[in-house]
């Protein structure tokens, strides 16, 4: 922008009422962002808290969607208005059309550019059969993901996307060296379906039978709790503590204490434990479900099995436990490329680029690699 004030910057996205990637995502960066001196930075929830008789319509099913969603829309109508550029968090399917796509309607309304950060690994499927999807997408002035893998998948659908990775608070994790490890494991996902933390479990039996005195903590809810907490039971685990959602400002404590870090999802892009787990060192043994082979390299960073394959991940489990200079290469492997790639000051340069593109209407887009999805180039037949 040329008259030297400030790129209003609105996100749009969760608010940590609900633990979830996206939403320590925006804070993080709302955080980050408010440093800058070049941006002015502000926060607008899609899951706002009501009060009053309103906060007790929130407490009743499927009318909550209903008056969350009503709130929100007036909240983006107050608010849009003020921005330069609207930079709204996205997921898939429903929840795309319930939060980023009202964001970009309203923006497209006030004039004001706009941001699809697209985080879901469902994206593929999300194009390919939600119809208008695709076209939804174009309505954003530039769609930015935080992975090489979303990319790819967005270039299939004829609509260019850069990425720019998420980040960890570095200083915030406590680095230890591992080497040899002990049998002390960690899984840090929400409850649902395509995180697939039944496979952990599965692979942690596996693991136990040979090393009975394996401990694992399992961080996270959501509706699959009372199915894992019963299927724990059924394999007889034994050191298994369920800690349920755990706030940010707590899981370093955890990444700490662990010495292997699990990760068994079926659908995924880039999770934020595991560049946490590589900040703090910890060993990764993971699927290698959607983005996941553009963070993990096997053997080089981390160890990847196929997905769903719980004996495979416990087998690479025990690897490291009987290979000590594997786990420690790894481990400092991990950690140097976390502090090279997944942290602010290799990150933060990008966003402040983006916005003031964005902010002075995509006038160097070309050049620079941020594309207006509007006038992308159309899809090649499928």
């Amino acid at each position: 922008m040329t008259s030297g004030k400030p790129v209003r910057v609105l996100l749009v996205g969760p608010s940590l009422a609900y633990l979830g990637g996206q939403a320590i995502q925006a804070q993080r960066l709302l955080r980050r962002l408010a440093e800058d001196p070049v941006l002015e930075p502000s926060f607008l929830p899609v899951n706002p808290q009501l009060r009053g008789f309103g906060g007790r319509l929130q407490r009743i099913k499927y009318i909550r969607t209903v008056v969350t969603s009503i709130a929100y829309l007036f909240s983006l109508l107050r608010t849009v208005r003020q921005a330069d550029v609207v930079h709204a968090f996205s997921a898939s399917y429903w929840s795309f059309l319930l939060a980023p796509v009202p964001a970009l309607l309203v923006a497209r309304i006030f004039g004001k550019a706009s941001l699809l950060n697209y985080r879901s690994g469902e994206a593929d499927d999300h194009l390919a059969n939600w119809l208008g999807a695709v076209p939804l997408v174009r309505l954003a002035n530039a769609v930015v993901t935080p992975s090489g893998y979303l990319v790819d998948v967005f270039r299939k659908y004829g609509i260019q996307a850069r990425s720019i990775f998420n980040f960890v608070e570095i200083e915030s994790l406590s680095y230890r060296d591992r080497g040899p490890v002990a049998p002390r494991f960690l899984s840090n996902r929400n409850f649902e379906a395509h995180y697939n933390v039944s496979c952990v479990l599965r692979a942690f039996a596996i693991i136990q039978a040979q090393y009975p005195e394996a401990s694992l903590t399992v961080a996270g809810d959501g509706p699959q709790r009372e199915e894992l907490h019963e299927l724990a039971r059924k394999l007889g685990l034994q050191n298994v503590e369920f800690r349920g959602a755990v706030k940010p400002a707590m899981m370093p404590s955890l990444y700490e204490a662990a010495d292997v870090y699990l990760n068994s999802p079926s659908v995924d892009n880039m999770p934020n434990s595991i560049i946490e787990a590589f900040g703090s060192g910890l060993p990764v043994v993971t699927t290698n479900a959607g983005g996941i082979p553009y963070i993990v390299r096997h053997e080089e960073n981390g160890l990847m099995v196929p997905v769903n394959d719980h004996e495979a991940l416990a087998r690479e489990a025990v690897r490291l436990l009987q290979d000590p200079a594997l786990a420690q290469r790894l481990s400092r492997d991990a950690r140097a490329e976390c502090l090279a790639r997944y942290t602010w000051p290799a990150v933060g340069a990008e966003w402040r680029h983006c916005y003031q593109q964005l902010a002075g209407r995509l006038a160097s887009s070309a050049s620079e690699g941020i594309t207006d999805s509007a006038t992308a180039t159309p899809a090649p037949p499928r």
